[in-house]
């Protein structure tokens, strides 16, 4: 902890300097602020970008929805079910669109940041924390094809990139749960911009296991170095380091609270260079990640290590007013190794994968485009594996109408290729899990007050893995997603709803999965004459009942509702802010047998410099 506090606060120091005057808004504007614009999706062109939905929460919408936790943003996606085995820093899954918890693909600025000392091959969810993200993105069932295997469910994709805004932030409700976050940025005479951000995690709430004694805690520590450079008028070098330490008691058992603990560390490095011209735009990108992770029981030490390199380069053109292509390669090498005490397991090994991309935008006429995604897998076992998605996307005067087809493939992981226990050997015949996805996408834009959206979608998965085989049959996933927004007077409101039905192979419900979830979102300006202008917000969320493993059996969880609220006031450029959290006090598990936080509160202030 020590060296951690010596870094932010040589940190600190070193970017102590306000950020010289920024205006004038261009890409390669050296000495201000570039254009911030959402990132760009791999593996699409200027034209089928139509084909692409995604979900964004922007540094905005971060700071103003108090979260802290990846999970805090995410549950108010529609389509998307989460479960985390206590409180923040505890293990989670999610599960999007009904698919596994296993088909969720998560990225750091669009490269895969899977780690293979995970049994399922995936990235931990439960330890990212979000005050050094500048941007998140959820796309989900057929918008995750343009990120390669793995992505059967969807994609997370987490963007760290420079802050132009400088501030520092603290919040919490006493000294045992808290958080402090720092961001700055300063533009060089050389015309580098660096931009460093830090933050702390402190909780220390109930046991994470339902009906526990003991009380679990959180330490959570992470800071992001950015830097970017123009080399010329269409040439910029990129640089990120992304660092996370996450400290957390656990429950390892119903029975078993004291002296559990977990370490789970991680770190990316991440550089690139980016040209652009008048009617292209190439990217080419050298990423390395690294887990490291260390569980104690009562003495005895897990340890789980991971490190994964890839080489990603892209490129788009637009050929004329009427079609844009793009192609693109990557590469990427995983290898990994874990041994337990507490039960005996043990993996090490390594595999690599190649994959080429490439996709074709069309114009038929400004009311009609075709979009085709196309990419082959090499990899090192499962061999050469094909996947693609075809969409059409027609206007009609207020009217987007949309229709998708898609197909993904969910690699095998370490552990199941290569992974022993006293109850799983690892086996290299195992095939690769394939999906095949229809979608219906339909926006009304009634006017620019009132919109509403909806996506059919139905989901089939064969091969799925399970350990070091293949299951027989499919399973099946289908549901509509509706948003229905309304806007103006200083207000808006949004209502979500989300229809599924999630199937075995048997046609039984799948577990952790509900039938039906809704809710809404209302944000208000109160214009008080003493007080000037207060923000409200009100989130409401419904998760119905579902199937759920109970401890000796599986059976049906209630439903529960969530409900959170927030005041916000800007006073002399400072902002204060009241987050009220689980305002029912709703006392539910999530899965069963492990307790979520109850009613809370949350104070923060923030400052702009």
């Amino acid at each position: 902890m020590k060296i951690k506090n010596i870094l932010l606060i040589l940190a600190l120091i070193i970017f102590s300097n306000k950020v010289q005057a920024l205006e004038n808004c261009n890409w390669n504007n050296q000495k201000g602020i570039p254009c911030v614009t959402i990132s760009k999706t791999p593996n699409t062109s200027s034209y089928n970008t139509q084909g692409v939905a995604k979900e964004v929460f922007t540094k905005k919408q971060i700071i103003d929805s108090g979260a802290t936790s990846a999970l805090d943003l995410l549950k108010k996606v529609p389509g998307l079910d989460y479960y985390q085995t206590g409180q923040n820093g505890q293990q989670a899954a999610v599960f999007m669109r009904g698919s596994e918890s296993n088909h969720t693909l998560i990225l750091l600025n669009g490269i895969a940041i899977n780690d293979q000392s995970v049994t399922n091959g995936m990235a931990e969810f439960g330890q990212d924390f979000v005050q050094t993200i500048q941007q998140i993105e959820v796309y989900k069932g057929s918008n995750g094809a343009h990120f390669g295997p793995d992505a059967i469910g969807g994609a997370i994709n987490f963007v760290t990139d420079i802050d132009y805004t400088n501030s520092y932030a603290i919040s919490g409700f006493n000294l045992k749960n808290n958080s402090v976050d720092y961001n700055n940025t300063q533009i060089t005479n050389g015309g580098w911009h660096l931009n460093f951000k830090g933050a702390a995690n402190h909780s220390k709430t109930n046991s994470a296991i339902a009906k526990g004694n003991e009380y679990d805690g959180t330490k959570n520590y992470q800071f992001n170095l950015n830097s970017s450079k123009w080399l010329s008028d269409i040439l910029k070098l990129k640089s990120t380091f992304y660092y996370r330490n996450t400290k957390s008691d656990y429950d390892s058992s119903a029975t078993q609270e004291e002296s559990v603990t977990a370490d789970n560390k991680m770190y990316a490095i991440q550089t690139g260079i980016e040209r652009k011209k008048r009617n292209s735009f190439d990217n080419l990108v050298l990423h390395y990640h690294n887990y490291d992770r260390q569980y104690n029981v009562l003495g005895k030490k897990d340890k789980y290590y991971s490190e994964t390199i890839t080489l990603k380069g892209e490129r788009d053109f637009t050929f004329n007013n009427k079609l844009s292509y793009g192609f693109g390669g990557e590469y990427k090498y995983d290898w990994a190794n874990f041994e337990t005490q507490t039960f005996t397991s043990q993996s090490k090994g390594h595999v690599s994968n190649l994959g080429t991309f490439a996709n074709v935008g069309y114009n038929f006429n400004k009311n009609q485009v075709l979009s085709i995604y196309g990419r082959n897998d090499l990899h090192k076992i499962t061999d050469e594996n094909q996947t693609y998605k075809i969409n059409f996307t027609q206007f009609l005067s207020k009217f987007k109408l949309g229709a998708t087809h898609s197909t993904g493939l969910k690699n095998p992981g370490l552990y199941e290729l290569y992974g022993s226990s006293s109850w799983h050997t690892g086996s290299e015949s195992v095939d690769p899990s394939k999906s095949r996805t229809n979608e219906l996408y339909t926006e009304y834009k009634h006017s620019n007050n009132i919109s509403f959206n909806s996506t059919a979608y139905r989901t089939a998965i064969s091969n799925r893995i399970s350990g070091s085989k293949n299951l027989i049959g499919d399973t099946n996933q289908e549901g509509l997603e509706s948003k229905l927004s309304f806007s103006g007077n200083d207000q808006s409101l949004v209502i979500v709803s989300h229809f599924a039905k999630s199937r075995t192979a048997t046609k039984g419900p799948n577990s952790r999965r509900p039938d039906l979830s809704y809710g809404f979102d209302y944000n208000k300006i109160f214009n008080f004459i003493r007080y000037g202008d207060v923000k409200f917000n009100l989130s409401h969320r419904y998760i119905g009942d579902h199937i759920d493993w109970t401890g000796s059996k599986n059976e049906f969880v209630k439903s529960v509702d969530l409900v959170d609220m927030s005041i916000q006031k800007n006073l002399y450029g400072n902002l204060f802010s009241i987050n009220l959290t689980n305002l029912l006090n709703e006392r539910y598990e999530k899965p069963a047998t492990y307790s979520q936080d109850g009613r809370a509160i949350n104070i923060s202030w923030r400052k702009n410099y």
